[in-house]
This record gives C-alpha cells, sequence and structure tokens, in this order.
C-alpha cells in the first residue's frame, strides 16, 4: 500500500502500486507527505517501482527546475539551462546534438543558440573539418551562471534534507544512483 503520511490525500494503492499490500514499517520512519511504500514481501517489481519514480520524480525535477531558474541569470529559459548543461559536459557539440538533447526541432535550437550566443553564455563556430557543421561552446560567463545557479540549487536542496539521517540520505543516494546507472545502460539518458 502506498499512502501519504500527515499530510495530503490518500493514494489509492492500485493506482501506484496495484499489488503492494501492508508490511510491519514503523510510521515513525516515514516524513511527513511522502510517499512511503509498505509491502507485504520484500519483493518489488520493476513495474511498481518505476510507479513509484514516475510519481516522485516530477515534483523534484520541479523543485530543481525552479530554484535553477530562481538563481539563474534573469530571463534564462529552461531549455536555455539545459542546453549549457548539455554544452558544459558535451563542448563543442553541433547545433544538431543541442536539438535531439533538447527534444526539439533544429530551427527551435538554433533559436535557443541565438539568444544563448546573444548573452554572451555560448559561442557558435563554423567546424573547419564539416563546414555545414555549427558547433556550440559554453563562454566562461555561460560556465559561471551555470555553476552558480547549480551551488544555490545545491545549497536549498541540502537545506531541504536537513534532518533526514544518514541511513535515509544513503538510500537516496543509492536509489537514484542505481536508477541513473539503469538509464544510462539502456542509452536513453538525455539530461
Amino acid at each position: 500500500m502506498i499512502r501519504r503520511v500527515a499530510q495530503g490525500p490518500i493514494v489509492h494503492p492500485s493506482s501506484v502500486l496495484p499489488h503492494a499490500t501492508n508490511h510491519q514499517i514503523s510510521p515513525d520512519r516515514a516524513i511527513p507527505g511522502k510517499l512511503v511504500i509498505l509491502m507485504a514481501t520484500s519483493v518489488l517489481t520493476s513495474e511498481q517501482c518505476a510507479a513509484v519514480v514516475m510519481e516522485t520524480i516530477p515534483p523534484v525535477m520541479h523543485f530543481i527546475r525552479s530554484e535553477m531558474r530562481r538563481h539563474g541569470a534573469p530571463g534564462l529559459s529552461m531549455p536555455q539551462f539545459r542546453a549549457l548543461g548539455f554544452l558544459n559536459r558535451e563542448p563543442g557539440a553541433s547545433l544538431s546534438a543541442v536539438a535531439e538533447h533538447l527534444g526539439v526541432t533544429l530551427p527551435t535550437a538554433s533559436t535557443i543558440a541565438d539568444r544563448l550566443v546573444r548573452h554572451g553564455f555560448v559561442e557558435r563556430a563554423t567546424d573547419p573539418e564539416e563546414r555545414r557543421r555549427i558547433t556550440l561552446t559554453l563562454t566562461p560567463l555561460g560556465a559561471q551562471v551555470l555553476q552558480d545557479a547549480r551551488q544555490a540549487t545545491r545549497a536549498k536542496l541540502a537545506a531541504m534534507l536537513e534532518g533526514v539521517s544518514a541511513e535515509q540520505l544513503g538510500t537516496i543516494v543509492d536509489g537514484v544512483t542505481v536508477l541513473g546507472e539503469a538509464v544510462r545502460k539502456k542509452g536513453a539518458c538525455r539530461t
């Protein structure tokens, strides 16, 4: 059974974990307002896990996106931040690679890149080996804006995790690490 503890509506078990039932987990281990999994056995199926991930990740990402926007350069959109993050990991990436990463058309990616170039966050260049290929690279200013927003967001998230036990923090890290590895292994990660 999945339920919300202390606040918010009860989530019907069949909506997230159709085959879950009660298990003896102490309610004092629950974090108020968070989803708690109470299972009859220690076996959790991949479908049940996927359901919990899909219920949990969107609000976490919403928080991260909101904080990144709040601490970034004024007027910088989330797709622009995502483009900066991608170029930070993939310096000299093509405009096509940025479009693929963002899940947008080439003209939309070009508009995003144009705005980043105008703000001085990205440099655009023609690939010397392939004249039709445009490459994009972060400028020092773009790297600084990205780093500042990430640091401020990380600090806010860390403050939210204050009071969570070391064991629970380890569980969070283990869980997101395993999830990230599983996604990367399947080649589906577009961060």
